[in-house]
């Protein structure tokens, strides 16, 4: 059997995740499954600390197609790092949120060992969720802009002098049409403005 290989993504910039990713690495080579960075967190950490420069690489040791999960430590920033970062595969993303407000994250800090624990003994359920795929055209109909979005998308005005008409389809049905500063679409997944528009503080 191959070596598992999970790859941790890490909001280096704090002191408490740094330390939560030296636990996480110890406790993945314990269980003999191979930690791995992305390359700007493997060059930030070992900044950090020298003893994470032995820590596989996204890209370079590791294939994106090799991973069998991300372990997300930081806030809803970070994790959607990390879906970007695994996008296009099949693994699954696990938010461990160490910040102070995370829709994303399943887990909180306190529960980072038994989530861990569990990874490690593939006792978990991988939930699917919904994204946004995002397309600009210009006035010819071309497409100019392409991305994606696990959360929300805006639509913004470029001038703040001005406001901006908006026609809404669904499957190229007209729906309704109204002018506004910008207009958020989201999904149920971690958009701030989907959850506070159902209440969720």
């Amino acid at each position: 059997m191959s070596e598992r290989s999970i790859l941790v993504v890490v909001h280096a910039g704090r002191s408490d995740t740094v330390e939560a990713a030296r636990r996480v690495i110890e406790a993945l080579r314990a269980a003999q499954a191979r930690p791995v960075f992305a390359l700007e967190d493997h060059e930030a950490l070992t900044g950090v600390d020298p003893a994470f420069s032995d820590v596989a690489v996204l890209g370079e040791s590791v294939q994106i197609d090799e991973l069998e999960l991300a372990i997300v430590l930081g806030g809803d920033g970070t994790i959607l790092r990390a879906a970007e970062l695994v996008r296009g595969s099949a693994a699954p993303v696990l938010g461990i949120n160490m910040g102070h407000v995370g829709f994303l994250a399943e887990i909180d800090r306190d529960a980072m060992d038994e989530a861990v624990r569990r990874v490690i003994d593939r006792d978990y359920e991988v939930e699917e969720r919904l994204a946004l795929s995002v397309s600009v055209t210009d006035a010819a109909g071309a497409v100019v802009y392409e991305t994606w979005a696990l959360n929300e998308a805006t639509v913004e005005k470029a001038s703040r002098e001005r406001m901006i008409e908006v026609v809404l389809e669904i499957d190229g049905r007209p729906l309704s049409s109204f002018g506004c500063d910008g207009m958020v679409v989201s999904t149920p997944t971690g958009s701030t403005a989907y959850n506070f528009s159902a209440g969720v503080r």
